[in-house]
Protein backbone atom coordinates (compact mmCIF):
# COMPACT_ATOMS: atom_id res chain seq x y z
CA UNK A 1 0.00 0.00 0.00
CA UNK A 2 2.75 2.48 1.08
CA UNK A 3 4.66 1.23 -1.51
CA UNK A 4 1.94 2.14 -4.26
CA UNK A 5 0.99 5.44 -2.65
CA UNK A 6 4.12 7.54 -1.50
CA UNK A 7 6.26 6.81 -3.85
CA UNK A 8 5.69 9.95 -5.73
CA UNK A 9 6.91 11.59 -2.68
CA UNK A 10 10.34 9.59 -2.13
CA UNK A 11 10.65 9.26 -5.62
CA UNK A 12 13.15 12.61 -6.99
CA UNK A 13 15.36 11.19 -3.91
CA UNK A 14 15.90 7.84 -5.51
CA UNK A 15 16.40 9.38 -8.91
CA UNK A 16 19.25 11.44 -7.56
CA UNK A 17 20.73 8.46 -5.79
CA UNK A 18 19.80 6.14 -9.19
CA UNK A 19 21.90 8.53 -10.87
CA UNK A 20 24.67 8.95 -8.98
CA UNK A 21 24.91 5.58 -9.04
CA UNK A 22 25.03 5.26 -12.73
CA UNK A 23 27.64 8.23 -13.21
CA UNK A 24 29.62 5.90 -10.92
CA UNK A 25 29.95 2.71 -13.39
CA UNK A 26 27.16 1.03 -11.42
CA UNK A 27 24.49 -1.61 -13.16
CA UNK A 28 21.34 -2.23 -11.52
CA UNK A 29 22.10 -5.52 -11.07
CA UNK A 30 25.27 -4.86 -9.12
CA UNK A 31 23.64 -2.86 -6.78
CA UNK A 32 20.58 -5.39 -6.40
CA UNK A 33 23.19 -8.19 -4.63
CA UNK A 34 24.79 -5.21 -2.86
CA UNK A 35 21.31 -4.21 -1.05
CA UNK A 36 21.11 -8.31 -0.70
CA UNK A 37 24.36 -8.68 0.90
CA UNK A 38 23.58 -5.81 3.17
CA UNK A 39 19.84 -6.85 3.90
CA UNK A 40 21.14 -10.63 4.35
CA UNK A 41 23.41 -9.59 7.58
CA UNK A 42 20.48 -7.66 9.21
CA UNK A 43 19.04 -11.62 10.48
CA UNK A 44 22.83 -11.78 11.91
CA UNK A 45 22.64 -8.58 13.87
CA UNK A 46 18.97 -10.02 14.88
CA UNK A 47 20.06 -12.67 16.52
CA UNK A 48 23.14 -11.03 18.55
CA UNK A 49 20.88 -8.32 19.24
CA UNK A 50 22.46 -5.98 17.39
CA UNK A 51 19.39 -3.98 17.63
CA UNK A 52 20.49 -0.79 15.69
CA UNK A 53 23.04 -2.24 13.19
CA UNK A 54 20.09 -4.70 12.16
CA UNK A 55 17.88 -1.76 11.62
CA UNK A 56 19.92 0.12 9.92
CA UNK A 57 21.27 -2.71 7.37
CA UNK A 58 17.46 -3.32 6.77
CA UNK A 59 16.30 -0.24 5.80
CA UNK A 60 19.41 0.16 3.78
CA UNK A 61 18.82 -3.20 2.17
CA UNK A 62 15.12 -1.20 1.33
CA UNK A 63 16.33 1.87 -0.27
CA UNK A 64 18.59 0.63 -2.30
CA UNK A 65 16.40 -2.21 -3.22
CA UNK A 66 13.89 1.33 -4.76
CA UNK A 67 17.08 2.31 -6.43
CA UNK A 68 17.91 -0.62 -8.42
CA UNK A 69 14.74 -0.15 -10.28
CA UNK A 70 15.20 2.69 -10.93
CA UNK A 71 18.09 2.16 -12.33
CA UNK A 72 17.05 -0.39 -14.57
CA UNK A 73 14.35 1.48 -15.54
CA UNK A 74 16.89 4.45 -16.61
CA UNK A 75 19.03 1.87 -18.41
CA UNK A 76 17.07 -1.43 -19.20
CA UNK A 77 15.49 -3.55 -17.82
CA UNK A 78 16.15 -7.19 -17.70
CA UNK A 79 14.31 -9.93 -16.96
CA UNK A 80 17.17 -11.85 -15.24
CA UNK A 81 16.94 -8.42 -12.89
CA UNK A 82 13.79 -9.24 -11.58
CA UNK A 83 14.32 -12.65 -11.17
CA UNK A 84 17.47 -11.00 -8.80
CA UNK A 85 15.30 -8.54 -7.23
CA UNK A 86 12.18 -10.48 -6.30
CA UNK A 87 14.12 -13.61 -4.93
CA UNK A 88 16.62 -11.65 -3.15
CA UNK A 89 14.48 -9.71 -1.40
CA UNK A 90 12.58 -13.14 0.34
CA UNK A 91 15.90 -13.81 1.45
CA UNK A 92 16.54 -10.88 3.26
CA UNK A 93 13.27 -11.86 4.68
CA UNK A 94 14.17 -15.03 5.69
CA UNK A 95 17.08 -13.69 7.49
CA UNK A 96 15.21 -11.74 9.59
CA UNK A 97 12.58 -14.23 10.46
CA UNK A 98 15.46 -16.74 10.90
CA UNK A 99 17.27 -14.59 13.16
CA UNK A 100 14.13 -13.69 15.27
CA UNK A 101 13.23 -17.61 15.45
CA UNK A 102 15.96 -18.67 16.63
CA UNK A 103 16.75 -15.67 19.22
CA UNK A 104 13.84 -15.62 20.83
CA UNK A 105 12.26 -19.86 20.46
CA UNK A 106 9.23 -19.22 22.18
CA UNK A 107 7.95 -17.38 19.19
CA UNK A 108 9.11 -19.83 16.49
CA UNK A 109 5.45 -21.13 16.04
CA UNK A 110 4.42 -17.91 14.92
CA UNK A 111 7.47 -16.88 12.90
CA UNK A 112 6.72 -20.28 10.77
CA UNK A 113 3.25 -19.28 10.18
CA UNK A 114 4.50 -15.78 9.34
CA UNK A 115 7.08 -17.77 6.79
CA UNK A 116 4.24 -19.71 5.42
CA UNK A 117 1.90 -16.61 4.71
CA UNK A 118 4.47 -14.59 3.12
CA UNK A 119 5.00 -17.52 0.59
CA UNK A 120 1.46 -17.92 -0.17
CA UNK A 121 0.73 -14.17 -0.43
CA UNK A 122 4.21 -14.51 -3.07
CA UNK A 123 2.89 -17.15 -4.87
CA UNK A 124 -0.33 -15.34 -5.68
CA UNK A 125 1.78 -12.15 -6.86
CA UNK A 126 4.14 -14.05 -9.00
CA UNK A 127 1.74 -16.40 -10.35
CA UNK A 128 -0.59 -12.99 -11.84
CA UNK A 129 2.59 -10.85 -12.51
CA UNK A 130 3.30 -14.08 -14.52
CA UNK A 131 0.05 -14.65 -16.28
CA UNK A 132 -1.55 -10.69 -16.42
CA UNK A 133 -1.16 -8.78 -19.76
CA UNK A 134 -1.21 -5.64 -18.80
CA UNK A 135 2.56 -4.27 -17.31
CA UNK A 136 3.17 -1.19 -15.28
CA UNK A 137 6.92 0.25 -14.74
CA UNK A 138 7.99 -3.02 -14.01
CA UNK A 139 8.76 -5.99 -16.03
CA UNK A 140 5.59 -7.42 -14.87
CA UNK A 141 2.25 -7.04 -13.66
CA UNK A 142 2.56 -5.29 -9.82
CA UNK A 143 -0.34 -6.12 -7.48
CA UNK A 144 -0.57 -3.74 -4.58
CA UNK A 145 -1.82 -4.85 -1.67
CA UNK A 146 -2.39 -4.09 2.00
CA UNK A 147 1.12 -5.71 2.99
CA UNK A 148 4.05 -4.32 0.19
CA UNK A 149 7.33 -3.84 1.45
CA UNK A 150 7.39 -0.80 3.09
CA UNK A 151 4.63 -2.58 5.31
CA UNK A 152 6.52 -5.85 5.52
CA UNK A 153 9.88 -3.62 6.51
CA UNK A 154 7.44 -1.76 9.56
CA UNK A 155 6.54 -4.72 11.16
CA UNK A 156 9.45 -6.52 10.86
CA UNK A 157 11.39 -3.03 12.71
CA UNK A 158 8.67 -3.16 15.44
CA UNK A 159 9.62 -6.68 16.10
CA UNK A 160 13.27 -6.36 16.38
CA UNK A 161 12.65 -3.74 18.69
CA UNK A 162 9.70 -4.52 20.90
CA UNK A 163 10.92 -8.45 21.49
CA UNK A 164 8.81 -8.35 24.59
CA UNK A 165 5.87 -8.04 22.05
CA UNK A 166 7.39 -9.95 19.43
CA UNK A 167 4.24 -13.06 19.31
CA UNK A 168 1.73 -10.12 18.96
CA UNK A 169 3.37 -8.33 16.33
CA UNK A 170 4.45 -11.22 14.48
CA UNK A 171 0.33 -12.37 14.56
CA UNK A 172 -0.59 -9.05 13.27
CA UNK A 173 1.97 -9.39 10.79
CA UNK A 174 0.14 -12.84 10.29
CA UNK A 175 -3.21 -10.91 9.72
CA UNK A 176 -1.89 -8.60 7.25
CA UNK A 177 -0.20 -11.21 4.85
CA UNK A 178 -3.59 -13.49 4.79
CA UNK A 179 -5.74 -10.07 4.28
CA UNK A 180 -3.10 -9.48 1.07
CA UNK A 181 -3.44 -12.83 -0.16
CA UNK A 182 -7.43 -12.32 -0.18
CA UNK A 183 -6.83 -9.28 -1.98
CA UNK A 184 -4.73 -10.34 -4.66
CA UNK A 185 -6.43 -13.66 -5.26
CA UNK A 186 -9.63 -11.12 -5.63
CA UNK A 187 -8.06 -9.18 -8.11
CA UNK A 188 -6.39 -12.01 -9.76
CA UNK A 189 -10.21 -13.35 -10.67
CA UNK A 190 -11.34 -10.24 -11.60
CA UNK A 191 -8.52 -9.21 -13.99
CA UNK A 192 -7.99 -12.91 -15.80
CA UNK A 193 -11.91 -13.14 -15.71
CA UNK A 194 -11.92 -9.85 -18.20
CA UNK A 195 -9.20 -11.29 -20.34
CA UNK A 196 -10.65 -14.48 -20.62
CA UNK A 197 -14.24 -13.17 -21.25
CA UNK A 198 -12.90 -11.05 -24.18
Amino acid sequence: MLDSNARQYIQPVVDTSADLFLKRGFTANQVTVISFIIGVSSGIFVYFEMTVTALIVLWLSGFLDVIDGTMARKTKPSSFGTVLDVSFDRLVEISVILGLAFRYPDAMWVMLLLSVSIIYCMTIFLSVGAVAEQKGIKTFYYQSGLAERTEGFILFSLMIIFTDYLIWIGLIFLAVEIITSLQRLLEAKKILHAHEGR
